[in-house]
């Protein structure tokens, strides 16, 4: 009995190290799936997974184990992803080893050779998208998406008989112009289809080769399906009065086509996945057994102090900006004096730590936020990203070219008050941009640079005019000079959105 008991000090230990380093990134991650500003989907793709996982683990194993080892080794290995996790301070590195997690779980359950088999690897991948990816892959890489979709949309317009004029994300036809906007980068829709290939590739175990075909599928149906969709709105746009006056930009009608739309991408990767699914492997007698593994109870402990090593690690973030000070705002805008601003306990610590700096001040009955930074990866952050976190209701409606280029949202905060929210970032080489997309992108091209986003707010009820007569005194107290508008910074007349 004491020998045994000895001999489950080592795998106890290892398993309670293991768990040690999860606890964070997994906190952390569920609170993604309950944060309104990340309007994630995590929840029900964890429970996708574990569903998946506890279908095929339930049915009976059909050969030798034989994979034991090699999912061990992967989880020792996540230590060390959870290590550059803490040291640099970016969450998102340690949640991603989660999905490494759960690949080498599928290896020690044997999921593979399980008489309802399925890929770990593959279920891997698909606990990935737990992750806040849609918002990573709209910041990271929004901006070249929403050319890919502006340049697909104008080669399909082309094959028409009416003539079409495309300057960068502009498309001018039919006596439309229309504005592919970031939000109509189809960053979802290429999830959603990445996501049905991956629940495929889960079922159907593809080789090497056939998933290959696969992923190149999906990402060529999520593009010319997101080309099909602003092509369709363009169409619907510019033959409104034919349509019986059918707005395709309003609900279910703009809805209804982006669904079509999402549907007709999909037929190619069903058709992908309907070659022959492998059969399940044969039930060898006496392989059913699930054997314990075995490790030395020094070699656990150490790991196990090893663990509480890595959470005790002080974080090192290497996206950090330097110091700046707060910007300074001008003491009257227009006929209305500063009325100073506190940023709060969370902002002033977030700063502190990550450097850059923000400032804010009342003006009459409008609201002037300015953060500066020189590491916008981190630091820049849209309205419906910031509002939604305290509570607000907030709706992208779009963006105007002129006076002062600008994003423009309607939030709603909790005591039901309507603001209307115009963004713009701005570099210190005169580069601007409405999105926080291209702003990285562009800060990526250039690290190092100081960006700063000006937030103005007023209140709904005001006259639209009078806001931007407020947006131009701003430029003009902050001494702002803007480049002149191009192919890729064009005076929308109606953006296409989602």
């Amino acid at each position: 009995m004491r020998y045994r008991l000895i001999s489950l000090l080592g795998p106890t230990a290892l398993l309670l190290g293991l768990v040690l380093l999860a606890i964070h990134p997994l906190l952390w991650l569920v609170g993604t799936w309950f944060d309104p500003a990340y309007d994630s989907y995590g929840l029900w793709m964890a429970a996708l997974t574990f569903g998946l996982l506890l279908w095929s683990a339930s049915s009976p194993l059909q050969t030798a184990d034989s994979s034991r080892t090699s999912g061990w080794v992967l989880l020792l290995s996540t230590a060390l992803a959870r290590l550059l996790g803490q040291w640099l301070g970016i969450n998102i590195l340690g949640a991603a080893a989660l999905a490494v997690d759960v690949y080498a779980v599928g290896l020690l359950l044997g999921l593979e050779r399980r008489a309802r088999p399925l890929s770990p690897g593959w279920l891997a991948v698909l606990f990935a998208f737990a992750l806040p990816l849609e918002r990573i892959l709209q910041r990271g890489f929004g901006f070249v998406l929403q050319q890919l979709s502006a340049a697909g949309a104008c080669a399909a317009l082309k094959l028409g008989a009416a003539p079409v004029e495309c300057q960068g994300i502009q498309l001018q036809w039919n006596q439309q112009i229309v504005l592919v906007d970031l939000p109509c980068s189809g960053t979802r829709g290429l999830l959603l289809l990445l996501l049905l290939y991956i629940v495929l590739a889960v079922l159907t175990r593809p080789s090497w080769g056939r998933a290959a075909v696969g992923a190149l599928l999906a990402l060529a149906a999520a593009t010319l399906g997101n080309s099909l969709r602003i092509v369709a709105l363009a169409a619907g746009l510019a033959h409104r009065e034919a349509l019986g006056g059918i707005d395709v930009f309003a609900e279910p009608w703009h809805g209804a086509i982006g669904l079509i739309a999402l549907m007709l991408s999909a037929l190619p990767l069903l058709a992908w996945a309907r070659g022959t699914v492998p059969a399940a492997p044969s039930a060898v007698a006496g392989s059913s057994a699930f054997q314990p593994f075995a490790i030395k109870p020094l070699a656990g402990l150490a790991f196990l102090a090893a663990c509480a090593g890595i959470i005790a690690l002080p974080s090192r973030p290497i996206d950090v900006a330097h110091a700046l000070p707060s910007p300074q705002l001008p003491d009257r805008i227009a006929v209305f004096p500063a009325q100073s601003g506190a940023l709060t306990d969370k902002e002033r610590l977030y700063f502190t730590r990550y450097g850059g700096g923000a400032a804010r001040a009342a003006y009459g009955p409008y609201g002037l936020l300015i953060v500066a930074t020189s590491a916008p990866l981190r630091h820049l952050h849209a309205p419906e990203e910031c509002l939604t976190g305290v509570g607000h209701t907030v709706r992208y409606l779009g963006q105007t070219g002129s006076p002062i280029p600008s994003a423009i949202y309607q939030s709603i905060d909790p005591q039901g008050q309507v603001w209307r929210v115009a963004v713009t970032y701005v570099s210190e080489r005169g580069e601007w941009t409405t999105h926080v997309a291209e702003a990285i992108w562009r800060w990526l091209q250039a690290p190092g640079v100081t960006w700063r986003m000006i937030e103005r707010i007023a209140p709904w009820e005001l006259p639209a005019g009078a806001a931007e007569t407020f947006d131009v005194a701003v430029w003009q107290a902050l001494d702002l000079t803007l480049l002149s508008p191009s192919a890729t910074h064009p005076q929308p007349l109606l953006p296409v959105k989602l």
